[in-house]
């Protein structure tokens, strides 16, 4: 299993040992995009959705999302997060709600994974808030696009 980190010498999954690794400031952003009926974008961005403010619910569920990462993500270490944001900007030209979570912490290993799982939990809250008067929306692009901090250095793609 070389190359894969939450393998042992055996082939067992095993919690990564960051034991020896510094404490260094790292940072974390994820993308998920949300496409939809311009009707429900509308809906949405006029604030007339049935159960409430569709972005302010969808930033919060991001948030605590991120906070509970080590908790959905059986290998991952519960991380001392210092900062959570979620921007949710509608786009009328794709009918779409571009989702950007950023996640920020001082420790031992990344924060790649709480990044991903805010940007998805935050996407499915716009879809659970909405099914009912769209069925067709459709998450798309959950993906890594920067992350710094820590051993392997920065990466960023658009």
């Amino acid at each position: 299993m070389s190359g894969f980190t939450h393998f042992d010498a055996a082939g067992n999954a095993t919690m990564v040992d960051v034991s020896a690794k510094p404490a260094t400031d790292r940072i974390a952003s994820a993308r998920a995009r949300v496409l939809m009926q311009a009707e429900t974008l509308a809906m949405i961005q006029a604030g007339t959705a049935k159960k409430g403010d569709v972005l302010g619910v969808a930033r919060l569920a991001g948030i605590m999302g991120a906070k509970r990462t080590a908790d959905l993500i059986p290998l991952c270490h519960p991380l001392p997060i210092t900062a959570v944001t979620l921007d949710l900007t509608p786009d009328a030209a794709d009918n779409a709600i571009d989702i950007l979570a950023t996640v920020r912490t001082t420790g031992q290993t990344g924060v790649e994974m709480e990044a991903l799982t805010a940007a998805s939990i935050a996407a499915l809250t716009v879809y659970d808030m909405c099914k009912a008067v769209d069925r067709s929306m459709r998450i798309d692009g959950l993906r890594v696009v920067h992350k710094a901090g820590g051993k392997s250095g920065e990466f960023s793609q658009p």
